[in-house]
Formats: C-alpha cells, sequence, structure tokens
C-alpha cells in the first residue's frame, strides 16, 4: 500500500510506479480526479472513505470503466445523535452553565 502523502515528487512517483495501482482509496478531501485516473492505467476502482463523490471524476471513471464507492449511511446515526444532543444543550443553555459553574459563579448566588 502506497501513502501518496508521504512521498515528495508525486509526478515523479506515478511515473515509476503507474501500473502497480489497481485501486485508489480517498478520502472527501483528496478525491480522485481526471488526471490521476489517467495517470494509472491499470485502474480498476476508486472508493471513498466518505459519503460525498464530489471530489471524483464520476465522467471519467465511467468512461474508462473503473468503478466507484463511497460509504454512504456510515455517520448518519451518529450525526443525528449529535444534531440532538446539540438541540438539547442550547435548550438546556448546557455551555453557559458549564461556565457558571467552571467560574465559581455558583458561590454568589442561583444561575438565571
Amino acid at each position: 500500500m502506497f501513502k501518496i502523502w508521504q512521498f515528495g515528487d508525486r509526478n515523479q512517483f506515478f511515473n515509476t510506479h503507474r501500473n502497480f495501482f489497481r485501486a485508489v482509496v480517498s478520502s472527501s478531501a483528496a478525491g480522485a480526479n481526471a488526471e490521476l485516473i489517467e495517470t494509472l492505467p491499470n485502474l480498476e476502482i476508486v472508493t471513498s472513505c466518505s459519503v460525498g463523490l464530489d471530489k471524483i471524476d464520476l465522467v471519467k471513471c465511467k468512461e474508462k470503466g473503473i468503478r466507484v464507492t463511497n460509504s454512504p449511511d456510515v455517520l448518519t446515526d451518529d450525526v443525528a445523535d449529535l444534531a440532538i444532543g446539540l438541540i438539547l444543550s442550547v435548550f438546556r443553555r448546557l455551555c453557559e452553565s458549564d461556565r457558571f459553574v467552571r467560574n465559581g459563579k455558583w458561590k454568589k448566588g442561583d444561575y438565571n
């Protein structure tokens, strides 16, 4: 497995190793653009370790018969939990209450 971010000159790296790549595992930040896809002649699959495919050139992948996958719904429950937690935090003023206690203001009187 190659970790592209560990190599200084990416062009030289790809020129040297271009035929070894059959898969690219990416993220929502990096993706796989047309230039990268064209550089790797044996590429068979591009996968994104995220929900979105925005940074992957889907047209180029389809044109070259390269499969594309992602991980939909992997964070759906976690995002919902966080949203509910944030709603409760706002309605119950948890951050304000925490600051009130940490600043020692509870010693001086009631929290309003």
